[in-house]
């Protein structure tokens, strides 16, 4: 199995002072994709441009939101899925049939960490948008730190957050992703409560969207357990409480510190990724 993260192109994504906006941009424009940026603020979030012909309107569009922006190293956060998702829309790009993909690179994620309003994200300036142009019907995962684990893990975080009309959209889009998961990771998915990423700010526009990452078999299991224990705990865990803290995964805790670096990576992770992503291009819901 090739560990792409111990690529050389993989470790310059990491370096300090890589431009990281330029880099991905390179990176698709090498491969023939092209992409644009979307200046909102200080925030500079990548568009990319796959051809019309990746689209077919009989379909849902699934956006994809992953953020390039760290702290720190970033190893897992996000930079693993940054580049996952790259080489991913690199494959999409060679498809002859239509994918109806949407990827933004978002840009500000951490803003929102340690916040007491989730609405401060980094991806809100484009929940809004989408909500005033009526693209409020997408399939919409955000893809945050899955480069470390072999569990695929659907975030259950946002259910019950809105109105009748949203909680309906959420439940349909949470089923059809335990479906992907069940189909592309048969016995290696759960599904759990997890921080809120890029899926708050659209939850916020009440647009309903899902958190996808990965977690270490055993950690998983630790963290399911204490759940089951203490029902509060799920809240807890959402809003990034205090009282959440001790009982977090050791992969959530390695976040925004030393820790987080390309040793603390797995190669397993890719494959699991890869399988998830291939099966949602593969997924054809009817608009």
């Amino acid at each position: 199995m090739t560990n792409y993260y111990q690529s050389d192109e993989f470790k310059e994504f990491l370096e300090p002072q890589t431009d990281r906006t330029e880099w991905i941009q390179k990176k698709l424009l090498d491969s023939g994709i092209d992409s644009c940026v979307l200046k909102l603020g200080e925030q500079k979030h990548i568009y990319v441009k796959f051809p019309l012909s990746s689209y077919n309107p009989l379909f849902k569009i699934k956006t994809i939101l992953v953020h390039y922006d760290r702290i720190g190293i970033g190893a897992n956060d996000n930079s693993a899925a940054v580049y996952q998702v790259i080489k991913w829309a690199q494959k999409l790009n060679t498809q002859l049939d239509f994918h109806n993909i949407r990827i933004i690179f978002t840009d500000g994620e951490e803003i929102g960490f340690d916040s007491e309003n989730k609405n401060f994200q980094g991806a809100l300036g484009i929940a809004s948008i989408f909500k005033r142009l009526g693209l409020t019907n997408d399939d919409i995962y955000a893809i945050d730190s899955c480069g470390r684990g072999d569990v695929l893990v659907v975030s259950s975080t946002g259910k019950n957050s809105g109105s009748k009309d949203f909680t309906k959209k959420f439940n349909n889009l949470y089923e059809n992703t335990i479906e992907l998961a069940k189909k592309s990771c048969p016995e290696k998915w759960v599904t759990i409560p997890v921080p809120y990423s890029d899926n708050a700010s659209f939850v916020a526009m009440g647009i309903p969207a899902i958190a996808i990452t990965l977690l270490p078999k055993t950690e998983a299991t630790s963290y399911m357990r204490e759940l089951q224990k203490n029902h509060n705990l799920n809240n807890d865990v959402v809003n990034r409480s205090e009282t959440s803290k001790d009982i977090l995964p050791l992969t959530w805790k390695m976040m925004h510190t030393d820790q987080d670096c390309i040793e603390n990576l797995t190669i397993e992770s890719w494959s699991v990724m890869e399988n998830f992503l291939d099966a949602l291009a593969k997924d054809k819901s009817l608009a």
